[in-house]
């Protein structure tokens, strides 16, 4: 069974920094790309950033230059470093993998269960 686990999320004034980590588990021949997405309340979930199994990055344009997405020697656990916050990165944070598992001729994609970044004012 796979598991995405999240953390680091919480509360702080607009201008900090936060990061958060996702870490996949389970029996996993590869990750393709792994993502962060978000989702406020009344709006769509929207990708935030995502990095490819061969490192490169895509990032929105309202948190470019902003917010940093890697992983770690691993590579089965990716972080979304967010620094200069603003109160509209309030949001659940959701991990997201897309994963080469055993007996699978189809990649697969997994969820985590969200964390809870709040941005104060």
């Amino acid at each position: 069974q796979v598991q995405l686990v999240e953390s680091g999320g919480g509360l702080v004034q607009a201008g900090g920094s936060l990061r958060l980590s996702c870490a996949a588990s389970g029996s996993i021949v590869s990750i393709n790309f792994m993502a962060w997405y978000r989702q406020a309340p009344g709006k769509q979930r929207e990708v935030v950033a995502s990095i490819t199994r061969g490192g490169n990055t895509n990032y929105a344009d309202s948190v470019k230059g902003r917010f940093t997405i890697y992983r770690d020697s691993t590579k089965n656990t990716v972080y979304l470093q967010m620094n200069s916050l603003k109160p509209d990165d309030s949001s659940v944070y959701y991990c997201n993998a897309n994963l080469n598992l055993p007996s699978t001729l189809v990649p697969r994609t997994y969820w985590g269960q969200g964390t809870q970044v709040t941005v104060s004012s």
